[in-house]
């Protein structure tokens, strides 16, 4: 395992010896101390390499990430796994706002609490929250799943594409278009599989209640031809 210590080494030195692992190379595991809530740990991975942030990291954490598995020991500043691919990230701790913003594949995990715009413009990510979530989560969510163990805030789902939102908690009120939707098997099967992937074992899925798009907001309506 590589060790780096940003207490004494440029961030730049850690995200290159990301970026410069060779294919099929043995020593893909990193472990990184005194982040000290750097910005921009671990960004940009495109191979499948394991990091282990020991402490709290700022804004942009694991952005871009694709195919690698970053955890970080503490709490996330803003736009953690903005824009991840694939692969799986964790915060054990917190994490702030728009996390998980406009991510295309991949899972983020998150242990404790997420603040406001979590999963904002989802493009296939797959986010499961232990904690609660805050308001406008999921705004313009197109593709992908975002479970939530707790409650969630304000105008969640607000205009809506076709990303799948599971809440165990209360909904303090829902967006645009929102609406709850049944728990049919194939969503009860489907939240398992996604709870025993963030490690969320305790929980049941029929705990949950499920939302989505009613489907007016985005699409033409005859009916309501006067009003254009």
């Amino acid at each position: 395992m590589r060790v780096f210590d940003l207490a004494t080494t440029p961030l730049r030195e850690l995200n290159s010896a990301l970026h410069t692992v060779a294919p099929g190379a043995n020593d893909t595991s990193f472990e990184v101390v005194n982040p000290r809530g750097s910005h921009s740990v671990a960004v940009g991975i495109d191979k499948p390499v394991t990091v282990e942030v020991k402490g709290s990291v700022g804004y942009y954490c694991a952005g871009m990430n694709d195919g690698g598995t970053i955890t970080v020991h503490g709490s996330a500043g803003p736009g953690v796994a903005e824009n991840m691919m694939s692969g799986t990230v964790v915060i054990e701790g917190d994490a702030s706002q728009y996390a998980g913003a406009t991510g295309r594949g991949g899972l983020l995990v998150i242990k404790g609490n997420a603040a406001s715009r979590c999963g904002i413009s989802m493009k296939g990510i797959d986010i499961v929250v232990h904690g609660s979530i805050g308001h406008m989560s999921a705004f313009m969510g197109q593709s992908g799943h975002l479970v939530v163990l707790g409650d969630a805030g304000d105008a969640l789902g607000d205009s809506l594409y076709e990303a799948k939102l599971f809440v165990r908690g209360t909904v303090k009120s829902l967006g645009a278009d929102c609406v709850q939707k049944e728990m049919k098997p194939k969503h009860l099967k489907l939240l398992a599989e996604l709870l025993e992937k963030a490690g969320a074992t305790d929980v049941k899925p029929e705990e949950f209640k499920r939302y989505g798009s009613a489907r007016k907001l985005y699409n033409f309506n005859i009916d309501n031809a006067d009003a254009y």
